[in-house]
């Protein structure tokens, strides 16, 4: 592998920008409805001329699929829905002649309550297993304390054969792993090395920010022995090859991804934070109570990561996710204005420091769904749909909330081109594709030069022509301004200007216009018409400096 893939050694994911693939939804190649791995394969070459470095690849190792595969029974085999072994060496082979790297979603907080250790482990407290998990004692009906899982429900489980309830932070069938125990940590550690030894690229690292949980005092993030932990792991792991990894991290603050992230490398690359991705929800509530997005707050979180991190860490750049809605339908306008704010958003982000993170579908600007109540699949969105009802809300709020925060508005099928199932499947979809594929598909933007895809393939060219995009420094413009989105970037001998319209007004741009004296790199609009004042979403980028 390493002969098709040039090693930079001064850290290649610095100017990388990486694709997320959800297997189950992307391309579907045995035409059972589900996506899978010859399905990415046959898919590589949009990819590469889409021009990303890496595709990371949410979970695909074998799993009873109760949480879409991040409860894993066997984290050295491929689920049989997405394939086989062999298939995935194909894809690391395949992808590695088009210069992108593999990318593993690897769940090391918890494991499914179907993997071979939970089965011994909870056959009794002797069995040397057990200690691989996290046990109370207690009394049926009795629970250790009032701790929540994430989906609902206590985070206790009582089991009759050992007397004692173990805990878990999600569903019941994903029972948390007992980080103190190092023989646990050792398998963990072969695991990750037997994938190494396969040619991944790196790895995400789901909830890495919870292995270290103290239920007995109620701590589930950033537990006392977590940076512990995780330099123990990169030592014994990430530092034998040249690879990105980044921690989910949602309790992560910018002191915190320092250490995460230190340059030294002794913990990961970088951490993906959620501080941006919360603040369109009531303070103190759950994500399912919306409230309208504080624009000067964005502004503000946004700057403070920018500029704290700066030379002490590094930042990871994305709107969306599996778990998130589609950006476009939550802070853009997926109705008058997608394509133009799709782009805005884009060129927003990219502009930035860090590595970016396109999600499936988001250099298309697909957008949220709708759907019956009985058409999601999602666990997380099923259980809020019951507890909300026996709390008295009225369906019409309920759906109303889901319909803007289903984790499924992210895990409809890729929309490949205007025919049946939007070229995903010629099966019957595990989900339903969003109607409107006809309008938006990737085969239309493909020959359209002012499509949403050719914008994001235009950062990616430029994050690899301009050294600013990499290194620069980050300065907040016009930070009181209601309206605009400003920033600049500025390294030893070039300056980059992002300035962003977020709404749908035509407003004034309060800039001496000596600002906009540089080259224009990219607009959302196919032309300038007046350069002191932004129209609906409008965004553009300037260059000024020394040619590279």
């Amino acid at each position: 592998m390493e002969d098709k893939i040039s090693v930079n050694t001064e850290k290649w994911w610095k100017s990388a920008v990486v694709y997320q693939i959800y297997p189950r939804s992307f391309a579907d190649s045995n035409q059972d409805g589900i996506g899978d791995l010859q399905g990415i394969i046959s898919r590589l070459d949009y990819l590469e001329h889409l021009g990303i470095d890496a595709i990371w690849l949410s979970p695909v190792c074998r799993s009873p699929q109760d949480d879409n595969g991040y409860d894993i029974s066997d984290y050295q085999d491929i689920d049989p829905m997405f394939g086989t072994l062999k298939d995935m060496e194909e894809l690391i082979e395949e992808a590695g002649k088009r210069h992108i790297r593999i990318i593993m979603d690897l769940v090391l907080n918890h494991s499914s309550d179907e993997h071979p250790w939970f089965q011994e482990a909870k056959k009794s407290r002797e069995n040397p297993y057990h200690d691989y998990y996290v046990w109370r004692d207690g009394a049926a009906g009795e629970f250790p304390n009032d701790m929540r899982a994430a989906f609902g429900g206590s985070a206790w489980e009582w089991v009759p054969g050992v007397e004692q309830y173990y805990f878990h932070q999600f569903s019941v069938k994903q029972p948390d792993l007992n980080w103190e125990n190092p023989k646990l940590r050792q398998e963990i550690y072969d695991m990750i090395n037997f994938w190494i030894e396969k040619g991944v690229g790196g790895f995400r690292l789901d909830v890495i920010d919870q292995i270290a949980k103290d239920p007995d005092r109620r701590i589930t993030c950033n537990g006392p022995r977590l940076h512990e932990f995780l330099q123990e792991l990169s030592r014994e792991t990430f530092q034998k090859a040249d690879l990105v990894t980044v921690g989910e991290a949602w309790g992560a603050t910018p002191e915190l991804a320092k250490l995460y992230s230190n340059p030294d490398g002794s913990e990961l690359s970088m951490v993906f934070q959620f501080e941006h991705i919360c603040l369109d929800q009531m303070a103190g509530k759950e994500k399912w109570d919306l409230a309208p997005l504080p624009f000067g707050k964005l502004k503000e979180v946004f700057g403070r990561w920018q500029t704290q991190l700066y030379g002490k860490g590094w930042n990871s750049l994305f709107w969306n996710n599996h778990d998130l809605p589609r950006i476009v339908s939550r802070w853009g306008n997926d109705k008058a204005y997608r394509v133009e704010s799709a782009k805005m958003l884009a060129i927003l982000l990219h502009g930035m420091q860090g590595t970016p993170y396109i999600y499936q579908g988001e250099e298309l600007g697909m957008t949220n769904v709708r759907y019956e109540m009985e058409e999601y699949q999602d666990i997380e969105t099923l259980n809020v749909y019951q507890e909300r009802l026996k709390k008295g809300y009225a369906k019409e709020e309920i759906m109303c909330s889901i319909h803007a925060k289903s984790r499924d508005n992210a895990r409809t099928p890729m929309q490949w081109d205007g025919g049946e199932n939007a070229g995903f499947t010629a099966g019957i979809p595990w989900i339903r594709v969003n109607s409107n594929y006809r309008e938006i598909n990737a085969a239309a933007q493909l020959e359209d030069e002012d499509s949403v895809f050719q914008c994001y393939r235009t950062l990616i060219c430029l994050r690899k022509e301009y050294p600013v995009f990499v290194e620069g420094e980050f300065q907040m413009l016009l930070e009181e301004d209601e309206t605009i989105f400003a920033y600049t970037r500025t390294d030893q001998d070039s300056q980059l200007l992002v300035i962003c319209n977020f709404y749908d007004k035509t407003v004034n741009v309060p800039l001496e216009e000596q600002a906009f004296a540089g080259k224009l790199l990219i607009s959302n609009y196919k032309d300038v018409e007046r350069k002191m004042v932004l129209r609906p979403y409008e965004a553009r980028m300037y260059w000024m400096g020394n040619r590279p």
